[in-house]
């Protein structure tokens, strides 16, 4: 038995939800690495989980991206400066100044400026790679951005202006600079590669630009107590979350993508409730709301026509995708 309010299989609703599963698994995957990085504290360096991760993640997709991408060496001679340039952005810097930021600055204020990232990639995504500049996209990455100050500063945002500015603020503002710029050039740097292989590109690129990175800092050797964090951080971090985040880009465009990472703190609250028994506070209720309904404004699919929407949202990146 159908029921009335249930959207056809066709519908810009249906369509706008089915393209929001890829960049949902994303942040879902790195919910549960925010619990992954906490438990590497003292486990490992940042230096060489960085480097590890993204090596074993390169020699994961060898054996199945490999020979399509030496086949394709030519096109990798054309565009390994943009491959070299995105795998810098998205995977280097974001994580690495994201480590040293948290040395002198609080998780509070971390949290709040990686809330700035929808606002910044839609300003963005307008200026360089011609997204349209919605009020559904600035309204709803500015209700965002309230809900999640109100919840991570456990609703007290006043609170936030009586720290001062730390250096690991600035460095936290350039890396989400980084990252938002990621999704856009991603999206107007159009290649003819097939994502795998773009991914597999970028993951090379960034392993070697991590070498000097893990060769300067404090160098750990991989122990059967570290093993099964470098491998959650390799495998679903490393490899399905970029991939999944790409699919959301091509999608939905880094504007609308991008306000799903408001989602993180939120998910991140509940697993916390319902796995490490921490308790849940009225704060959580009302920013992770505000947080939920900016997310599902700015997702709101911007109509051409009476009855049309944009092109493409209806087409799944994955039912075309070839390795």
């Amino acid at each position: 038995m159908s029921s009335k309010n249930t959207p056809p299989p066709d519908s810009p609703a249906s369509m706008m939800t089915s393209a929001a599963l890829a960049p949902l698994c994303t942040v879902l995957i790195w919910s549960g690495n925010t619990v992954v990085t906490k438990a590497a504290a003292g486990v490992i360096s940042p230096g060489s989980i960085s480097f590890y991760r993204w090596l074993l993640a390169f020699l994961v997709l060898l054996p199945f991206v490999g020979r399509a991408a030496w086949q394709n060496r030519a096109l990798l001679k054309q565009y390994w400066l943009k491959l070299a340039t995105l795998g810098a952005l998205g995977m280097v810097i974001y994580q690495s100044l994201a480590y040293e930021a948290a040395k002198t600055t609080s998780a509070v204020n971390m949290g709040v400026i990686v809330a700035l990232m929808p606002l910044l990639s839609t300003l963005l995504a307008s200026a360089l790679a011609g997204e349209k500049l919605t009020t559904a996209n600035l309204a709803g990455g500015t209700i965002s951005l309230i809900g999640l100050i109100y919840l991570t500063s456990q609703g007290h945002p006043a609170a936030l202006l009586g720290g001062g500015f730390h250096i690991g603020d600035g460095l936290m503002i350039i890396a989400v600079l980084s990252n938002s710029l990621y999704g856009v050039m991603l999206k107007r740097w159009a290649m003819p590669l097939s994502m795998w292989q773009q991914l597999f590109w970028q993951i090379g690129f960034s392993t070697i630009l991590l070498i000097p990175v893990f060769l300067m800092g404090d160098i750990a050797p991989i122990t059967s107590a570290n093993l099964p964090l470098i491998l959650y951080a390799a495998i679903p971090t490393s490899l399905v979350a970029p991939l999944c985040w790409m699919i959301g880009i091509r999608n939905l465009g880094a504007a609308r993508t991008s306000l799903l990472i408001n989602l993180l703190p939120i998910i991140v609250a509940v697993l916390a409730w319902a796995i490490l028994h921490e308790q849940l506070h009225a704060y959580h209720a009302i920013g992770g709301a505000l947080a939920l309904i900016g997310v599902g404004l700015g997702l709101r699919q911007a109509k051409i026509a009476k009855g049309k929407t944009e092109p493409g949202a209806d087409r799944a990146a994955w039912e075309t995708e070839e390795v």
